[in-house]
This record gives structure tokens, sequence and C-alpha cells, in this order.
């Protein structure tokens, strides 16, 4: 019989052999409207024994977790986790500095806020899901398919995807054209449509090169 996904993935981050590993992973890089959203999440492995770590059990991937399982995930991370820290980059930031260099600075801005202060500052493994920061990161690994590999990143997919699809709930409130509600700023045909009906929000990224820009004439195609 194969494991619980969450024991699984909080095994391999227990065999780094300390005491504290910090995840880093975002939601939302493929999508045409709405932030990008960073979170890290920081497990103690010392406190996180026996009864304390049971929540953890069905942890896994954001992506392969229904939308109520990520809710009751999203509070079995923040039940479980010694600290979590996110970043919300909206669209405008996105143009302006790019979505790759706007994701690293996320991604180093939350292991940053995750390093332990002295005396455990040598005790912390950073996992970061698939990219290298550079040097002006904390020290850390990145992880290939991380969130389907380390507990840590694993729970910092779950906080960001929550994260975000619970601030593009409320933008459909504010802009009810498009159905963010739906397809939480992703590209599908209704949102296409809708963009070419009504013209790009406020919350759309202006750089990205999208058929559902093309009648538009203040929308760059400079893909960010």
């Amino acid at each position: 019989m194969a494991r619980p996904s969450g024991q699984r993935l909080l095994s391999f981050d227990r065999r780094l052999g300390v005491r504290f590993v910090a995840g880093a992973d975002e939601a939302g890089r493929g999508s045409l409207a709405g932030p990008l959203v960073v979170a890290g999440v920081l497990l103690d492995y010392d406190w996180l024994r026996n009864h304390r770590v049971r929540p953890l059990a069905t942890l896994n991937d954001s992506k392969q977790v229904t939308p109520s399982g990520r809710e009751e995930l999203f509070q079995a991370v923040v039940g479980c986790a010694t600290r979590i820290s996110v970043r919300v980059i909206p669209a405008a930031d996105i143009d302006r500095n790019g979505l790759h260099r706007s994701n690293l600075w996320g991604l180093r801005s939350v292991l940053a806020d995750l390093s332990p202060p002295a005396p455990h500052g040598d005790d912390i493994a950073c996992l970061v899901d698939g990219f290298r920061l550079g040097p002006a990161a904390p020290r850390h690994r990145a992880v290939v398919d991380g969130d389907t590999k380390s507990a840590a990143i694993a729970a910092a997919s779950i906080v960001a995807k929550v994260t975000r699809d619970r601030l593009m709930r409320r933008l459909d409130a504010l802009y009810p054209r498009y159905g963010f509600s739906s397809h939480v700023g992703y590209i599908t045909p209704r949102h296409s449509e809708a963009v070419r009906r009504h013209g790009p929000s406020e919350q759309h990224r202006l750089s990205f090169n999208a058929l559902a820009y093309a009648d538009s004439p203040e929308v760059r195609t400079d893909a960010a």
C-alpha cells in the first residue's frame, strides 16, 4: 500500500538532517490577470512530531488537491508551521519588472523572512520549487518538482494557491465582467471573450502576449 502523500513529503524533509526546513513556492505565474502570490513556510521538525504532525497526513502539491481540500490543508499548515511569509505581487509590478524577476524577488523575500536567528541559522535547509535564486538569496536548494517531493514546498504551494484564489474571488466582486471567481485569472475561452468584449482591466498583465489582447491597442505585446 502506498504511503499517504504527507508522510512521503515529510520523510523527504526529515532526511535533510536539519531541524528547520523552509519551503517556497508561488501561484499564478501563468495567469493572464491578477497577482503573483509567493509563499514560504517554515517547519520545525524537532517540534513537528506525533500528534502535532497528523494534520499534515494528506499534504500534497496544491495542483493535486481539490479546492475544498486545499482550504482544509491551508488550516492544517497554519496550525503546524513555525512561520509563514507571503508576498502579493500585483499585475502592474509584473508588467514593470517582468514575471521572472518578480517571481525571483518574491521567493528571495519569503526565504529571507523565514531564516531563523542564531543559534539556529546553520540548522535550516531552504528549498525552492525549481528555481535558483542567485547569491542575494539565503543559501538554498532548487528542487525540481519540489511541490511533489518536499512537505515544506508543498505547504508553501497550498498557502500561495489558497491565498491567491481568495484574492481573485474578491477581485471578482470588483470586476464582475471577467469571471475571476471561476478561472482565477487564467486563460479560458470565457475569460478571453470577456477581455475582447470589454478590454483588459487594471488587474490584467498587459505585458503578456495573449490573443485576447489582439484588438486592444493600449496593450504591449512584448512577453514578460
